[in-house]
């Protein structure tokens, strides 16, 4: 009995003295006082754990852990509300608020709502104001979860390769926070690493019509899940011939899809299309009377054709543009250009159809990085390319169509952005330059710079005073030879026998 009562002293005694009391214990029956004080720790850090709760300062550490997880939400605390009022979801918003877009332009505003209605939509809007974007965010809206090796629900078609890697960067962009692969297919690069991108699934694919063909083919890539069809700059893919090819995808495509179709212009050709293979569009024009952007600046020069190359650089250095794209109409006159432009300015560089895709993807991938200044190109840049930095169009040649001067000088201005384009116009293109004037709506503004303008006649001289009796200057004159029309003279050239 005395030993019972002395134990609960013992433990006592080594709870208020610690851990050194359990060292000072004897050594003579450790057993019984190690089972003994192991029940009464338990014992005693039960009550102890039980009654941490009932004290204040131990319950309120437990709340501070919830105020970080609210950051984890999708939805940043300072979202767009503009955005917010089209019924996006929370991933959406903070997809864009990700990307930047804070404001959706009347292109976006107008064609959500009507796309995530199921519509078909021919959407009509000016260049730089975000048609991308007005696509890809319906269809990431209403896309189903990513089944691995799945096939493709989304299928956009552009007119060059360069657009369809800027589509396929946007909906990467705009993906952010869902499980989304995007594949961008094209001519020019090796079609096996395509073929293997295209059997490990993907959700949306945005390709030239040439190289959909091509895989469709060869059975990688197969449209029978489509729900949704986008044709982009479809304008510009009917004038280049793929008319044909736009038609087969389209019959290879579910009826039950929906199509939207956007473009800078909506002429008759394109409207008989969509007539064709859309369910009751609606047409949808964001595009003003003046089909240009207000914030550029458009001038002409008045020069003769061979001193144009000389104004073209009196031009660069007057001006001393941030970056600057020079169109030409043939490939072979851009090459020259480029050649005698890169002898003065070395950042320079030149692009079009007959370059190898690495080149043209190495020539982008330089100019958007702003590490090259101008960029001498054709056509196949003036379509949708959006590279914010271009301050200067230059138009060397005129274009051969008056919408292709629309989509070059489309390229500054971007998104409200000031930009300025410049015309090089010989005598004998009046006529080019008035139809332009008369599809934008506006007047040209003409620009001279010392010693470039163009002669179309002599300089007048001083009159000459003539003696009494002898016949005026212009009857003893003897008339200038007229060289012949087609280049070579009048004389007949004989080849001797041998």
């Amino acid at each position: 009995m005395k030993k019972k009562r002395t134990e609960p002293k013992s433990g006592a005694s080594s709870h208020r003295r610690g851990g050194n009391a359990e060292k000072s214990a004897p050594p003579s029956g450790p057993k019984p006082r190690s089972k003994s004080g192991g029940r009464r720790r338990r014992r005693r850090r039960k009550p102890a754990g039980a009654a941490a709760p009932e004290s204040p300062p131990p319950a309120e550490p437990e709340s501070p852990p919830e105020p970080p997880a609210e950051p984890e939400t999708p939805v940043p605390p300072g979202e767009p509300a503009a955005f917010a009022k089209l019924s996006l979801s929370d991933v959406m918003l903070a997809a864009l608020h990700k990307a930047g877009y804070f404001e959706p332009t009347p292109i976006q505003e107008g064609l959500i709502p009507r796309a995530m209605a199921e519509v078909d939509v021919m959407g009509q809007a000016r260049t730089g104001t975000g048609k991308t974007a007005a696509f890809a965010i319906p269809i990431l809206e209403q896309l189903r979860p990513h089944r691995k090796g799945g096939l493709p629900q989304a299928l956009v078609l552009a007119p060059t390769r360069e657009l369809a890697v800027q589509v396929r960067d946007e909906c990467d962009k705009l993906s952010a926070g869902r499980r989304v692969h995007v594949v961008a297919v094209y001519g020019g690069k090796p079609i096996r690493p395509q073929t293997e991108k295209l059997a490990r699934g993907a959700e949306i694919v945005v390709g030239t019509p040439g190289r959909v063909l091509d895989l469709m083919a060869r059975g990688a890539l197969m449209l029978g899940d489509v729900r949704f069809v986008v044709l982009d700059e479809a304008d510009r893919m009917l004038d280049i011939g793929f008319r044909p090819d736009i038609e087969k995808i389209l019959r290879r495509c579910p009826q039950s899809r929906q199509t939207l179709l956007l473009s800078a212009t909506i002429p008759p050709p394109v409207r008989r299309l969509a007539q064709r293979y859309m369910r009751e569009p609606e047409e949808l024009d964001f595009s003003p009377q003046d089909v240009t952007v207000e914030t550029i600046e458009q001038f002409y020069f008045t020069v003769d054709p061979e001193r144009k190359f000389d104004l073209l650089v009196e031009l660069l250095k007057r001006d001393q543009p941030h970056q600057a794209i020079i169109f030409c109409r043939t490939k072979r006159g851009t090459d020259k250009v480029y050649r005698r432009l890169y002898r003065k300015l070395e950042s320079a560089d030149v692009i079009h159809g007959d370059l190898p895709q690495t080149s043209r993807d190495r020539v982008m991938r330089s100019f958007r990085e702003g590490k090259t200044r101008f960029l001498v190109a054709t056509d196949v840049v003036g379509r949708g390319i959006d590279v914010t930095s271009i301050s200067h169009i230059i138009n060397f040649d005129v274009p051969q169509f008056c919408d292709d001067y629309v989509h070059r000088v489309g390229r500054t201005g971007r998104m409200g952005r000031e930009g300025v384009a410049y015309t090089f116009v010989t005598p004998e293109e009046g006529n080019e330059l008035t139809r332009i004037e008369i599809r934008i709506n506006r007047l040209l503004k003409r620009d001279e710079i010392p010693g470039f303008a163009a002669f179309d006649k002599p300089v007048a001289t001083e009159p000459v005073e003539q003696e009494p009796g002898q016949p005026p200057a212009s009857q003893t004159e003897t008339p200038p030879e007229q060289k012949p029309i087609f280049g070579r003279r009048g004389k007949r050239r004989h080849r001797r026998a041998l």
